[in-house]
This record gives C-alpha cells, structure tokens and sequence, in this order.
C-alpha cells in the first residue's frame, strides 16, 4: 500500500483545516480551490460545535479596509472587475491585495477572450494576450524580491509566469506558494501543469501536508502511472475518504485512461447515483458510452445535462459524442466548437474535434485541433496520436512517425502506438525496428476481427462494439471494424425511437461567449 502522511491518522484535524480554507478562498474569489475542499470536507464527518475552527485573526489593516474589502468584493462576485480593483487600489491589507492583484489578472483574460471570440474563428491561431500580465509581474516581482507576498499572492504571482511562459520561475514561485499555504489546491493544480515527467515530479521540494498526497494520486494518473495513482487514492479511501466522490471519479478517469472500460462505467454510474446534478467529468463518461457504443445510455446523459445547464462544456462535449456515434459528424462538431467557444483551453473539445475532422476527412482542419489541444496540455497521448494518424493519411511516413514516438513515449504499454510504430518503421524501409511491431500487429487485428463477428453473431452487441473500435486502430482491420459498428448502430437503432434533433438548434449567435470568471483560472482538465 502506497504510503500516506502521518497528518491522516488525526481526520478531525484535517476537517478543521478544510474548513479553515474554505473561508479563506471563498474571501478571495478563489471558487475552485472552495469548492474541492468542501467536497472532501463533505465526506469526512461533522465536527461538534465545540470543535469547529476559529475565524482567522482580524488585523487592525483588515479593520481599515473592511468596507473596501466588502464593496469590491460584492462587485468582483458579479465580475464587475475594473470596478472591484478601482476601489482596492488605496487598500493595504494582504486579503485586498490579493483581491485587488486579482481583479486585474481577471479583468485582462475577460477582455482577452472577448476579442479571441469577437475576432477569430474556433481553429484560428491568433495572438491575442492579457495585457495586463507585464504589469502585474513587475509589480508582484517587487513584492517577492521584498518577502511581502503570502500564500495566495503567491500563487498568482506563478499563475502570472505561466501565462508568461516563463515555466522555470513559475515552478519556482508555485512550490514557495505551497511551503507559504499547503492547504491551497489551487496551487497543487497549477503546479500539476507544469510538471512534465516522473523525474521532475521527483526533484520538487513539496511540503509535507496531507494534501500532497491528493496532488501525487493526479500526478501519477497525469503521467500514466496508473497502477501508482490506484494504489494512492485507494489508501485515501482507506485513511477515511471513502465517502468522497472526488476520489471516486478521480478512479474512475484512472480506469478509463488504461482502457479498463467495465470498471470506469460502474464507478461513473455509481458517482452519478451518489451525486445526480454532477456535470465534473461527464464529458469523460460519454467517452466511455461512445467506445462501447450504448446510443440510449448516451443520448439519457446528453438530455440530462441539457437539463442542469446546457451551456456546461462538459454537456456540449456530450452531445458531440453522441452525435459522433450516430455518424452526424458534421453537428459533432459544431458542438465541439460550441464547448471551445465557452473554453477555448478545453483539452477533450479540441482533441474530439479533431477526431470528427478526420472523419470528415477535412485533415487540414484536424491538424489545427490536434495542435491546439498539444498547446494546452502536452501530455494529451491521443492529440499525438491523432497527429501521427493524419500525417498517415497525408502519405507523410517521417511527420507521422515522429509524432506516433510522442505518443508512444507518453503511453509505453499501449499496443495501438506500438502498431503504429512499427508500420511507420516499415514504410521508411526500417525493417528491424518493424519486426519488433509486426508479430503483436497481425495477431491482435486478426484476433479483433474474428471476436468482433463471433460476438456480432451472438447477438453481444457491447462486446462486438468494443472489439469493432479497437479494430479501427489497425489499418488492416479499420474498414471491417467502421463496417461491423455500421452493422451495430443499425440493430441498435431499430430499437430506438428515431428523432430529428434531440436538442437545443445551433446557432453561433445563441452561444454565449465564456465569461471569465474564478472557475476559470484553472486550466487543468481530469
């Protein structure tokens, strides 16, 4: 069993702490970091009165910027940003400094993805920049130089390198954010960006809170180390967090990342049982519907989150699959440009559409998307694969080998990449590379084949459906795997009520254009 912090053998420590700073984010907007805390602090066990917390000291700075402090966050909560810094600016407290360093970081990405979505269409590159980001560091550098930022300060300070590019210093300002303020998993997840292999992971020097092992369990599912990360959550639930559901779909995405599609789908069920109104993740549960290609199941999640909030992205990716499998590729992809418009950082959208591209073998535009989700997270396996796939396509045997390595690097153990690399090397005439492929290649296709038409006639229609997919993998096999879920899709379908459009009409008008806000600071996606 992986080991744990000693700090979990005292659970009602750790609840106090929760719910310590979940007053101190919600102080400072920080919606996110409020919301992961009070879920966890949700599955541990209420605390007497006797027991709960002290509010944090009141300062004679805070005592003087009460009113201040009070007005502009009222505004700032209604993302009246420029107005909330306004009234800030003479502030000396660190909660209105934070406040008010804050208001100008979100005022500069609002006015920036207003004029990305004003002035570009969802695959133009552009080079559309917060501009407050130069002033904001020069003046938060003359803070840190001075040791006058906290935790939350500097936090910002990291978020504000980042979107800079300037990686090193950012690494460097998030970890001294950590030692300053554990209990802040904003700061986790920023720095979860940035590390980009074990060895990285390794060479940090993280402080040693409990939450740190929360931070490692996504790190390892990030790195796909998934048998790691299995091992850190299932300690977690051992140490007391068995009632989280952020554990439980943190499995869940761990299950689905190596394929073990049987137990993703019992653990998503048994989240949305638990938590009905739950949108976190969905998007990752339609693809696991898709692969096993379960219409009604799919086309029940899509109108249940139309339902909650049809402008979610989660729910527009949704509905992309959903079109996706019923071969609408054109309407998958609008809705997958709906989800960009709402988040143009949403990794899953551009890789999805991306796929629906080649579909409609539009593989210039399916370059773009594939590229775009590489720009936000470079460790998304199937944007690379996906590159490799279309350069395929193109006859360009040496682009597409260099990306299938890229994604055979990321996931070592997957046949797919191994199968891919091994007909790139024997395109180029590499034959002793090859040969490593070719043994594993023509029995795993051959095999494919003949369980997918043994199921098919045996009426398994999920069984017929999973082995149809993983044929589409194999080049040999691609046209028999589109032919027999084709064959799929149409006995499915005559037990199917047939609709026209089963939801919302698009309209690029009637989207609304994301509205930055705390939740979205985060650009990390599970």
């Amino acid at each position: 069993m992986a080991a744990l912090c000693a700090e979990f053998g005292d659970l009602v420590q750790i609840k106090k702490q929760l719910i310590s700073v979940i007053s101190l984010c919600k102080d400072r907007g920080l919606l996110h970091s409020a919301k992961w805390a009070s879920e966890l602090a949700f599955a541990l066990d209420p605390l007497p009165k006797d027991e709960l917390p002290s509010p944090p000291p009141f300062t004679e700075e805070d005592a003087r910027d009460l009113d201040a402090v009070t007005l502009a966050k009222s505004y700032f909560d209604l993302k009246e940003y420029d107005r909330a810094a306004y009234f800030l600016r003479a502030c000396c407290s660190q909660k209105a400094y934070f406040l008010y360093m804050y208001s100008r970081y979100l005022s500069g990405e609002k006015k920036k993805d207003d004029e990305t979505v004003d002035s570009l269409g969802p695959l133009e590159k552009g080079q559309v920049r917060n501009e407050a980001l130069r002033e904001l560091r020069v003046e938060l550098s003359k803070k840190h130089s001075a040791g006058e930022l906290d935790g939350f300060a500097l936090y910002l300070y990291g978020v504000v390198l980042r979107k800079l590019d300037l990686l090193k210093e950012a690494v460097d300002v998030l970890v001294e954010a950590l030692h300053a303020l554990p209990l802040h998993w904003g700061a986790w997840l920023e720095l979860s960006n940035l590390v980009t292999n074990i060895d990285m992971l390794k060479s940090l020097s993280l402080p040693d809170c409990w939450v740190k092992d929360f931070f490692m369990a996504q790190m390892y599912t990030e790195l796909q180390m998934i048998k790691e990360a299995l091992q850190k959550y299932h300690s977690l639930i051992q140490a007391g967090f068995s009632k989280s559901t952020y554990i439980i779909s943190q499995i869940a995405v761990a299950y689905h990342n190596i394929r073990d599609i049987d137990q993703a789908l019992a653990l998503f069920n048994e989240l949305r049982e638990q938590d009905p109104c739950r949108i976190d993740n969905m998007d990752t549960f339609s693809n696991l519907l898709y692969v096993k290609g379960m219409k009604p199941e799919l086309s029940y999640l899509a109108h249940n989150l139309v339902e909650i909030d049809k402008y979610r992205v989660e729910t527009c990716c949704v509905i992309g699959n959903y079109y996706s499998l019923r071969s609408q590729h054109e309407k998958a992809a609008l809705y997958f440009q709906r989800a960009l418009k709402l988040n143009p950082r949403c990794l899953g959208a551009w890789t999805l559409m991306g796929h629906e591209y080649m579909e409609m073998k539009n593989t210039s535009a399916a370059i773009q998307a594939y590229r775009h989700a590489i720009e936000v997270n470079k460790r998304d396996y199937r944007a690379w694969y996906g590159l490799g796939q279309t350069y395929e396509i193109l006859k360009m045997p040496f682009y597409c080998l260099y990306y299938y390595r890229k994604a055979h690097q990321l996931r070592p153990n997957d046949s797919r990449m191994l199968v891919a690399l091994g007909e790139s090397y024997e395109k180029l005439s590499q034959q002793g590379e090859a040969k490593k492929e070719q043994l594993e290649h023509a029995e795993v296709s051959t095999a494919l084949r003949y369980l997918g038409q043994y199921y098919f006639k045996n009426k398994l229609y999920d069984e017929a459906s999973l082995c149809a997919q993983r044929c589409c993998d194999y080049n040999d096999a691609r046209e028999e795997g589109k032919a027999l879920l084709r064959q799929i899709s149409q006995v499915r379908d005559q037990t199917e009520t047939p609709s026209a459009d089963l939801f919302a009409p698009l309209s690029n008008n009637n989207t609304p254009v994301r509205r930055v806000s705390p939740l979205n600071l985060i650009s990390f996606t599970p």
